[in-house]
């Protein structure tokens, strides 16, 4: 020990992980208690500080004050762009270090980002947050924002990235008390793919649990913590759960009587660092270690992992070996930063459609323009988003682009005033500092936005503020659309007189005052409305008739359209459609019948059914809700300053009745995602144009015959065929042959997007191991490649494939199926009318809905002398049954039994007589409602 230390841990010639233990073991009892928590407090007596786990940072930094903002993560997705995701990755570490060391105890070092959830459902009102529908492009994009957090040092890190929401979390209803359904080919081949990378090979140092149960046994307390991210892929960081959750085992989930087993058992299942109420997590942590069923050395163990980042971000060392200690104050939104996001604001904008070279324009050429739409003129932040430095609209920016004297403005909102249908007086401001809304017989003009889908913001002409509530008044006193409570949506309700009701946001009437002077107050009063609670409204300016006349004006119409990101969409709350809202639809058709010239720009945190712009309007654009630069990029794209090459990262189908139920999480069987959906779609996953033209040529694969260990090398040759330079993202695809099981119409297992000057041609090469071809095998439990001949495809999108070549590779032939051991029920291969649950035995188990469900398990060998099934189930009901069917679901019937009724986890293991079972054979196991069956053998 070195004259400078007092203790082991301080002494930086020792190795990590003894530092580390000497530490946490010389917390006394309370200390390890209070450290257990988000905020760790200070140990003035150690020289320890406070610490606080978690800083969002899905896009620039979160709620500590101004920070560069950058598109949203469905935004930095269509990017296909690694390399900026690292540079981005990177100027988030480096804020996060200057807010570290403006404020060490409460701005902490450990940012939670990225989302690595996989976004299999376009309705999920969280999409603006994650990646997209396939692993591959958000593992490699998660991975590359992750070495750019946590930077490149061997000893040190920048910052840490914590990877959310660990696992299966993309709906928002019944979010905290839901299950998600998942058999092992779903979880393996998909939503574990998604978050393997980024911590095999990103090394990403901390992960979130989600809020949602897994097959029945809530996230944070699901074995695959352990098992998978500890074990198989190593992640020696910290497992860190989300707000509230802990609490939520009993509050949400109902899985425990009292917070104390559900505590002591997800700190035993992996969770770390508990982010909940800090009273009731501690005295529950207390409770369990009374009872015996905590032991110190499990805080311990968690102490050591939080503890541990804590030291590799050099806190305990001096600042001088640490290059980044001396990030400071000129770290903080730089000329690079802002240059990073306007580049990731135009390489995310997607070009979906460009009929008659419509775009690009010309801005020394091109009369007036007409700029159309709330979202023109606006730049929204998602509930994410941090503070902007600065922000520039479209609008402005192609103001500058061509000149003020050339742009014609319109919202497309109308403008309308308000009269108290109780007495008569039309709603105005009263004086004063909150702005209260008042029958005062003085009108003010109201802006609304129709947000659809009974949505409206209305916005004060008088003095330019939002109306909004704190559920007693209404006042017209906010300066945005923001909250975790968006108090500034309204809903208004025709009514059968002609007036209009008027309900908050959610769902309680606003109530007119008797006299002129008391300002106008909600009810909880849900019914329908009286006179006393009526409005007549009044349209002042009719917003479509002024856009229609601007666009009569102007040479060139440029309407936009989309969503508010804190408005019909969000954390908490799933999209209620994937139309564009009938306003918006009714704006785009009048101002394209007065000017055919128009352009649709679509500003969006998901994808939309916009079918009637893609079949009439000439141009179509879309973005992300890009954040500080988001106009600047777009008028670069639109005026020829940058040459749009984003892909889409989603697959936006025609209709919602194209897909299942959004708590449908088996994409194989319902046919999800570009990967399985037959369907037509709008625009499919990896769509984008742009302005130059690309030629493929030369696809080789080397070898073209592989054995299961080898890595192919496939290479292809880009050509700009064009007059302009412009970036191109390859995209290399695989389709198995023949197969055991239902595969993939193709998979994405590489891309590249590279910039190629006009005449130009590059040479791209792929690596791709053989073992990339595997699918998880539900009858060996493990991965396999099957012998065959894949199809490798190089293209343009999923639907635009270019070129194609075969690859002959020597693997394995899946054997019949052995059921005479003991077999997992959910190792099935088709099945209907089932879920997954939880085996408090330990483990997964069917279980049937409806009247009955079933079960397939293929090619099952049967050999010659098979009499008897056993069984291990439970059953809810009296008089439920369990059969054997052969061949098909109402084939020949092999056996049956009766079960006892008892309840949903008294298991008990049942016999059944099986004749005629021989052969190979495919096997039905038939359940009657409210059956479990977690296992069962054959013999």
């Amino acid at each position: 020990m070195t004259n400078q230390t007092k203790y082991p841990f301080q002494d930086t010639s020792l190795e990590l992980d003894s530092r580390v233990k000497d530490l946490v073991s010389r917390l006394t009892e309370d200390e390890k208690i209070e450290s257990m928590l988000q905020y760790q407090p200070a140990v003035e007596r150690l020289g320890v500080a406070a610490y606080k786990h978690g800083t969002e940072a899905a896009h620039g930094l979160a709620w500590l004050g101004e920070a560069t903002s950058f598109p949203q993560p469905v935004g930095l997705a269509c990017t296909w762009d690694t390399d900026l995701m690292k540079e981005i990755g990177s100027v988030i570490g480096d804020e996060a270090r200057v807010f570290y060391k403006r404020n060490p105890a409460v701005n902490g070092l450990t940012l939670w980002a990225p989302t690595v959830d996989m976004e299999r459902d376009p309705r999920w009102g969280r999409n603006e947050e994650a990646y997209g529908e396939d692993p591959e492009l958000t593992g490699e994009l998660s991975t590359a924002l992750v070495k750019g957090i946590q930077g490149d040092h061997p000893k040190y890190y920048k910052a840490v990235a914590t990877l959310k929401h660990f696992l299966a979390n993309n709906n928002e209803v019944d979010r905290g008390s839901g299950s998600s359904s998942i058999d092992p080919r779903n979880m393996r081949e998909y939503y574990l793919k998604a978050f393997e990378k980024p911590f095999k090979e990103g090394g990403a140092q901390s992960m979130m649990t989600a809020y949602n149960s897994i097959n029945g046994t809530p996230a944070l307390l699901h074995p695959y913590v352990n098992e998978v991210v500890k074990g198989e892929w190593g992640m020696d960081g910290f497992v860190v759960s989300d707000a509230g959750d802990v609490m939520g085992i009993k509050n949400d989930h109902k899985y425990y009587d009292s917070h104390t087993p559900g505590t002591v058992e997800s700190v035993k299942a992996g969770i770390d660092s508990i982010t909940d109420d800090a009273d009731l997590s501690k005295q529950a942590l207390r409770e369990g270690l009374e009872q015996g069923i905590l032991a110190w050395e499990d805080i311990d163990h968690a102490l050591f992992n939080t503890f541990r980042v804590r030291f590799r971000l050099g806190e305990f060392d001096p600042e001088e070996g640490n290059p980044y200690a001396s990030i400071g104050e000129e770290a903080m939104m730089t000329d690079k930063a802002k240059a990073l996001s306007l580049r990731a604001a135009r390489e995310q904008v997607v070009l979906l459609k460009n009929e008659n070279g419509t775009l690009p324009l010309d801005k020394t050429k091109a009369g007036k323009v007409a700029v159309i739409g709330t979202l023109g003129g606006t730049v929204y932040r998602d509930w994410y988003a941090g503070t902007m430095p600065y922000s520039v609209s479209p609008l402005e920016a192609i103001r500058s682009k061509v000149g003020s004297d050339k742009v014609l403005f319109q919202d497309g909102n109308d403008r309308i005033t308000l009269t108290s249908v109780a007495n008569g007086k039309a709603v105005g401001l009263a004086e004063g500092e909150n702005s209260p809304l008042i029958a005062s017989g003085e009108a003010d003009t109201f802006t609304v936005t129709d947000w659809g889908f009974g949505s409206y913001t209305l916005q004060s002409e008088r003095n330019g503020k939002y109306v909004t509530t704190d559920e007693e008044k209404v006042t017209a006193s906010a300066n945005e659309v923001y909250g975790w409570f968006v108090k500034e949506v309204f809903h208004l309700l025709p009514q059968p007189d002609g007036s209009v009701g008027l309900t908050t946001w959610n769902g309680k009437t606003v109530t007119a005052p008797n006299g002129g002077n008391d300002a106008f107050a909600v009810s909880e009063e849900l019914k329908s409305f009286g006179r006393a609670e009526t409005f007549q409204k009044d349209v002042v300016v009719n917003g479509v008739e002024e856009a229609v006349a601007a666009a009569k004006e102007a040479e060139t119409a440029i309407v936009f359209v989309g969503n508010n990101p804190l408005v019909n969409g969000k954390e908490e709350i799933d999209r209620p459609s994937l139309d564009l809202a009938e306003s918006q639809q009714r704006l785009v058709e009048a101002v394209y019948a007065a000017n055919p010239n128009t352009i649709v720009v679509i500003v969006g945190s998901y994808p939309f059914t916009s079918n009637w712009v893609q079949e009439n309007i000439p141009a179509v654009l879309y973005t992300s809700h890009a954040g500080q630069e988001l106009g600047n990029a777009l008028a670069d794209v639109l005026y020829a300053d940058y040459a749009p090459a984003g892909r889409l990262n989603m697959t936006w189908v025609q209709s919602a009745d194209q897909l299942t139920d959004i708590k449908d999480y088996d994409i194989i069987q319902s046919g999800r995602t570009y990967q399985y959906f037959e369907g037509n779609v709008l625009y499919p996953f990896g769509h984008g144009l742009t302005y130059a033209a690309f030629k493929y040529s030369n696809l080789e694969l080397t070898p073209a015959q592989a054995g299961t260990e080898d890595d192919i090398t496939v290479t292809v040759d880009i050509t700009n065929t064009g007059t302009i330079a412009s970036d191109e993202v390859v995209q290399l695809y695989v389709r198995a042959g023949k197969s055991r099981v239902k595969r993939p119409l193709k998979t994405l297992k590489g891309f590249r997007r590279l910039h190629i000057e006009a005449g130009a041609t590059v040479n791209v090469s792929f690596k791709l191991p053989v073992q990339e071809l595997a699918f998880w095998d539900v009858t060996q439990d493990r991965y396999v490649v099957e012998s065959g001949t894949y199809a490798i495809m190089v293209g343009k999108s999923s639907s635009d494939i270019q070129l194609v070549a075969d690859l002959t590779i020597e693997g394995e032939t899946i054997p019949a199926r052995n059921l005479s051991v003991s077999t997992r029920a959910e190792n099935y291969d088709a099945y209907l009318s089932v879920d997954l649950d939880e085996s408090k035995e330990g483990g997964t188990a069917i279980r049937a809905l409806g009247e009955q469900g079933w079960v397939l398990y293929k090619d099952a060998d049967l050999g010659s002398e098979t009499t008897e099934l056993e069984a291990r189930v439970s059953s809810e009901q009296e008089g439920a049954v369990v059969e054997v069917r052969l061949g098909a679901p109402d084939g020949t019937l092999a056996g049956r039994t009766e079960l006892a009724q008892g309840g949903a986890q008294q298991w008990s293991s049942v016999k059944a007589e099986l004749k005629g079972a021989t052969g190979v054979q495919d096997v039905y196991i038939l359940l009657s409602a409210g059956v479990r069956l977690s296992h069962f053998q054959i013999r």
